[in-house]
């Protein structure tokens, strides 16, 4: 079985708006490296509708790119991509599948048959996935930044604290600081 982790940039006070943090060939190469780690990404049907507007346009070379950010568009052209979406039924990206069924199944199950694990990179998506105690992991890159509005991490709360253990960190010459936690309780 793989671990679910949960994977995004965060600013110092917990905006998670895509618009905010530093997207350098540095942070690039660190998402690459996480994907390349994994064996699924997940993803809530708003955050699947923003990438796949841009990155398979930088992937097929429609769009110019510098090189980190190529190797990071053709890394996520080739994992296979889920999606929870109850509005949405076709996802004609490369490698994408809609996850159907009881949220909770429908994840432990992927979480069953992908044991390089998976990676979940929307916020709200996350916040769900907590909820039922399906995330085992935290790699979050925070922002050098204070960001003054939303959305923010977890702002649809949790029913209880998250314990965590620091597995790992790793400043970035950016500013920026990478932290992998697991989940302690």
């Amino acid at each position: 079985m793989g671990l679910l982790t949960f994977s995004i940039n965060v600013t110092l006070d917990g905006c998670v708006d895509h618009r905010e943090g530093i997207a350098d060939d540095e942070t690039h190469a660190l998402f690459t490296r996480l994907l390349e780690q994994g064996g699924a990404m997940l993803w809530g049907r708003t955050t699947y509708e923003m990438m796949e507007s841009y990155w398979p346009l930088v992937a097929s070379g429609e769009v110019d790119a510098p090189p980190a950010l190529r190797e990071w568009a053709l890394t996520l052209e080739t994992i296979p991509k889920y999606v929870v979406s109850s509005t949405r039924t076709d996802f004609p990206w490369t490698n994408s599948h809609h996850l159907v069924g009881d949220l909770r199944t429908a994840v432990q199950d992927l979480k069953d048959r992908t044991p390089e694990g998976v990676l979940v990179g929307s916020g709200k998506l996350a916040t769900e996935l907590d909820r039922l105690d399906l995330i085992d992991e935290y790699k979050f890159l925070i922002q050098p930044m204070i960001a003054g509005h939303g959305p923010t991490l977890y702002q649809g709360g949790l029913p209880s604290t998250r314990r965590l253990k620091l597995v790992s960190s790793e400043p970035l010459s950016n500013g920026a600081v990478y932290m992998h936690y697991r989940r302690a309780d």
